[in-house]
């Protein structure tokens, strides 16, 4: 399975945190599926960690190495069809990776069922 982490499940697995569900878990380390992290998720953990909404201690690139991510670049292609998305949901970082796991197939770790509305496939944390 190809899995991409949700901002929230990305942080709740490297936090170890009880919010992630044991399936999620399992299925981020399975050795045999691929995780990959949006660029996008960086820009919004840096951001919010920036701001005072979040607490994120240390370099996430350096806690990434730690683990067999796969980071995931955000292309024109992305940033296109995220633009062209249904006005379902309005958070821009989560419209990139709506658009980013329909365009590169990815199953999307997340709490947010709104995802699921895209009709990609959604592997909830909860």
């Amino acid at each position: 399975m190809r899995l991409l982490l949700d901002t929230n499940a990305l942080i709740w697995w490297l936090e170890g945190s009880r919010r992630l569900s044991r399936s999620a878990v399992d299925a981020i380390e399975d050795v045999s599926n691929e995780v990959h992290v949006s660029a996008a998720s960086a820009w919004e953990i840096s951001t919010k960690a920036r701001l005072g909404k979040l607490r994120f201690a240390g370099s996430l690139v350096a806690r990434l190495e730690k683990y067999d991510a796969r980071p995931l670049a955000v292309s024109v292609e992305h940033g296109w069809a995220a633009g062209s998305l249904p006005a379902i949901h309005g958070d821009p970082f989560d419209r990139i990776l709506i658009a980013q796991a329909q365009i590169e197939e990815l199953v999307v770790v997340t709490a947010d069922s709104m995802f699921a509305r895209y009709g990609i496939a959604v592997l909830a944390t909860t």
